[in-house]
């Protein structure tokens, strides 16, 4: 931060979906990354040149009391909050207008809070957006900067403790996993693997899923946002599953792609088989140091050389392919890897080098909707300082043996 300057950081909003209901509350990742604050209608303002030393760093808070602990449960007394963040100095927040006017005399810029994700899209007005309108227009004389850029850099390589969690994610992805190898069969519904899923998920103290769960069977799997689940799976068919458990509010993301009969065709295992290696390749290449740019420019030449193998490009294709869309983008579209962390798609500057400690996803796939069937395999891995990244999902089954062995057991 800039000298003479403070960060203010909002909780999110508590939805409203109609009458009296609302969404469940999902807290604001900033401000529970920098406080450990899982509660709304929080704030907190962090002044590092700050005269007073014990406005250095403060936590404006909802006021408890034994109406809203009989009626909502019991929020974060000034004690518990201290517990909780490591912060000392804990306001009220009707207290916040007072408390910010005193600070505001004493600094000269305020870094605001705005969502600069590379895949944001965003049409709803937060809580964030609108304190930063208040205290702009409040306070018009003071130089305005970013947030974003420091938190991108700080989230995206992970301390131990962040790590330790993720691994704890992936832990329930891979009991859940494993129960659904057990489960399926011809003629169950999509629907009803998505229940398996989300048993084991909340008996391990998950919340459920980190996003919105994808149970693709047979043609479906060649739609990449297919959400709908509700379709029956048939004998013969593949079904692709892009689920992962939350923990403590960290995320796991994984993709996995199983027979239905328990039994691959020898054209779906030959397939399995050219994604599963594409996937070991280009985890070799997520080293310190690496672009992501030039990461998939790399993937794409492993996706070509597999697609040929498997009769689906010829080298015509190759040869008279537009560079902004390369032959082997008929088959495998989207991308193969994105930060993970407290967000699925986690912060993280992709113009700037990869570091050790940051989490990437590895999703190769080939989707095939002459042939019925689309195959996508995912596994999250940390980057290292040395040698290949470490796989934390290294325990879930994914050699298409392995999972036909258990599916037959």
């Amino acid at each position: 931060m800039k000298p003479s300057s403070l960060a203010v950081f909002n909780s999110n909003d508590i939805y409203p979906v109609s009458a009296d209901s609302t969404l469940p509350f999902a807290q604001h990742r900033d401000i529970f990354y920098l406080s450990g604050v899982d509660q709304e209608e929080s704030i907190l303002v962090l002044f590092p040149d700050c005269p007073k030393a014990k406005h250095r760093e403060i936590l404006f808070l909802k006021e408890t009391n034994e109406h809203i602990a009989v009626w909502e449960g019991e929020k974060l007394t000034k004690e518990k909050a201290f517990e909780t963040s490591g912060v000392k100095t804990v306001y009220w927040l009707q207290d916040m207008e007072k408390v910010m006017f005193e600070l505001m005399t004493q600094c000269d810029t305020v870094y605001i809070n705005t969502n600069e994700h590379y895949r944001a899209n965003v049409e709803t007005q937060t809580r964030e957006d609108r304190f930063t309108k208040w205290l702009t227009h409040k306070y018009p004389a003071h130089s305005v900067a970013k947030s974003n850029p420091i938190l991108q850099r700080l989230r995206s390589v992970k301390d131990q403790i962040e790590l330790d969690l993720m691994q704890h994610a992936c832990n329930i992805t891979e009991k859940g996993f494993k129960r659904v190898l057990n489960f399926v069969k011809p003629d169950v519904w999509e629907y009803n693997i998505e229940a398996e899923f989300m048993h084991e998920f909340l008996n391990n103290r998950s919340k459920g899923f980190a996003y919105t769960p994808i149970i693709a069977s047979g043609n479906n799997a060649n739609v990449l946002h297919y959400i709908e689940n509700n379709q029956q799976c048939k004998a013969g068919d593949l079904i692709l599953m892009d689920v992962g458990a939350e923990y403590a509010n960290y995320s796991s993301d994984m993709s996995r792609t199983i027979p239905v009969s328990g039994r691959f065709s020898e054209r779906q295992k030959q397939v399995y088989n050219a994604v599963n290696r594409v996937k070991n390749e280009a985890t070799k290449l997520l080293v310190p140091g690496a672009f992501w740019e030039e990461y998939h420019v790399e993937v794409g030449k492993l996706m070509t050389s597999e697609l040929l193998g498997l009769g689906l490009l010829d080298k015509a294709d190759v040869q008279n392919e537009n560079p902004d869309w390369p032959a082997y983008k008929k088959y495998f579209m989207h991308g193969t890897s994105h930060h993970i962390g407290l967000d699925t798609h986690d912060y993280g500057l992709l113009h700037e080098p990869m570091q050790a400690n940051m989490v990437f996803t590895v999703e190769p796939g080939i989707y095939i909707p002459d042939e019925g069937f689309g195959i996508r395999l995912e596994d999250d891995v940390v980057i290292q300082n040395s040698g290949e990244p470490f796989n934390l999902m290294r325990n879930i089954p994914i050699e298409a043996e392995e999972i036909e062995d258990i599916m037959n057991a």
